[in-house]
């Protein structure tokens, strides 16, 4: 099944809180739910946290599709006629980002909504796809499964794709969740957390390292439908 994240920020002259709640209580509820082929629906809010980059995004929008429904689901009338016509509203469409993955799960994730921080990554220049795959899976998957207090650990990798006729924007999406912003803060701080993001920096380019703390809001799932 296709994982797939989308990015999205404000429109202009709304603030992130308005663009949140609406993102949340109108637009997933009365569009974007009711598209039939995606089968599990979330929605992440940014949490502001001290200390952290103000990120290009205010949330995050997982959506998960089987890869032979993903181009049915553009052509229905609930995304024609209702999600695309209604994002202008809220959404600085031009902002977004749409990453396609397939997830590769190293932690299992909490089926409760809880809080996670959000890394996104592009390899290093001379280093081929096949190669920044098997480091992200191995040891730097082993180092971050160490840090304490992570509840769940998953890599969502941009699918093949996505590469047909260039590079992809990004190469990964990593989530790692955990019970609290505090605990977080508290993981990131670790000698073990460190450890891993040393790993991750021999083989990823630091200008475009994204992360985003978030808060999780299912709308469909986490069952699929």
């Amino acid at each position: 099944m296709i994982h797939q994240l989308i990015f999205a920020a404000p429109r202009p002259g709304m603030t992130e809180t308005e663009f949140q709640r609406y993102w949340l209580e109108e637009h997933a509820v009365r569009y974007a739910s009711k598209i039939p082929q995606i089968r599990k629906y979330k929605i992440d809010t940014r949490l502001p946290v001290e200390g952290e980059n103000a990120p290009l995004w205010g949330g995050i929008a997982e959506i998960w599709l089987r890869p032979e429904e993903q181009i049915e689901s553009l052509q229905t009338p609930e995304f024609l006629e209702g999600a695309r016509l209604d994002e202008p509203k809220w959404a600085a469409f031009w902002q977004s980002l749409v990453l396609d993955t397939f997830a590769h799960v190293i932690v299992e994730p909490p089926r409760a909504e809880g809080v996670k921080l959000v890394r996104l990554v592009k390899r290093q220049e001379g280093i081929s796809l096949p190669t920044f795959r098997e480091l992200s899976l191995g040891k730097h998957a082993e180092l971050v499964a160490e840090v304490p207090g992570l509840r769940g650990y998953l890599q969502g990798h941009t699918v093949d794709g996505a590469y047909g006729i260039g590079e992809a924007t990004l190469d990964a999406a990593y989530q790692l969740w955990f019970d609290s912003v505090e605990d977080l803060r508290a993981a990131v701080a670790s000698p073990e957390f460190r450890r891993a993001d040393e790993e991750l920096g021999s083989f990823v380019q630091q200008r475009y390292l994204h992360e985003m703390t978030v808060a999780e809001h299912w709308v469909i799932g986490p069952d699929a439908r």
